[in-house]
């Protein structure tokens, strides 16, 4: 199955690193203009560098996705350097893990409202193409209970949820909103890799607890993406797409 965004724009927030960097190098290897945000410049630079080696557009911009000024200042400025959006991915998350005041501030500021603020901030450039659509990132965590990262899981089944209410309330205006939900990914810097050193019996754990016996890859993670944002998927909206291995399975 080739993917064609020739003549696409693409916004993704949370663009920079692991996941999101291999959804956004995804849809600049079709053919589409892409905007990628996210805090650290460095990792911004060098992504967007890899995105304009395609031959299409590279916007890049530092933004703060906790700050809701930020986001509403970020996307109009990728629509212009874009010319418009016709596909917006939200993929941040604040990493909010434990059951504290800390953990649930950063995963409701980042995981969802990031989520919200973006989807409201680009609605009027969706509006105006045709066949657009959303795909918002949320994890497996937001399908069970999780002693270890309880605010994490929550505000993950909170994008899980809306994304089904997005969905409804923007067919009529011919807008798909679909969602992804990887398991544990690993990639070079990435917090899984991170644990191999810092929490190996954890490791462990999670990865005995898939089938393949192996952690996921961003760029699989990606290829979803770029279904359910394609005309492949043009009668699909509202759903949300486990990419995890099987690892919900054990």
């Amino acid at each position: 199955m080739a993917f064609d965004f020739k003549g696409k724009r693409v916004v993704v927030c949370g663009g920079s690193r692991g996941i999101g960097r291999s959804i956004a190098l995804g849809f600049a290897a079709a053919g589409a203009g892409v905007s990628i945000c996210a805090r650290g410049e460095e990792a911004l630079k060098a992504t967007a560098a890899e995105i304009a080696a395609h031959g299409v557009t590279a916007h890049q911009a530092s933004c703060d996705l906790a700050d809701g000024e930020a986001i509403a200042a970020y996307v109009p400025a990728a629509a212009k350097a874009l010319g418009g959006i016709d596909i917006l991915v939200n993929n941040a998350s604040g990493f909010g893990m434990g059951d504290t005041e800390e953990g649930w501030q950063k995963g409701l500021n980042v995981d969802v409202m990031a989520t919200v603020r973006a989807s409201h901030a680009a609605m009027t450039f969706l509006e105006a193409a045709t066949g657009a659509s959303i795909v918002n990132v949320a994890s497996i965590s937001g399908y069970r209970p999780s002693v270890r990262t309880a605010a994490y899981a929550a505000v993950k089944a909170a994008v899980i949820q809306y994304t089904s209410s997005q969905a409804a309330a923007l067919a009529p205006k011919g807008i798909r909103a679909n969602c992804v939900a990887p398991g544990s990914i690993e990639f070079p810097g990435g917090s899984w890799e991170q644990r191999k050193t810092t929490a190996p019996a954890l490791y462990n754990r999670i990865l005995g607890s898939i089938p393949f016996k192996r952690l996921g890859t961003p760029q699989e993670v990606a290829n979803v993406v770029l279904f359910l944002a394609s005309p492949y998927a043009g009668w699909v909206t509202g759903q949300t797409v486990v990419v995890d291995g099987g690892q919900l399975l054990g």
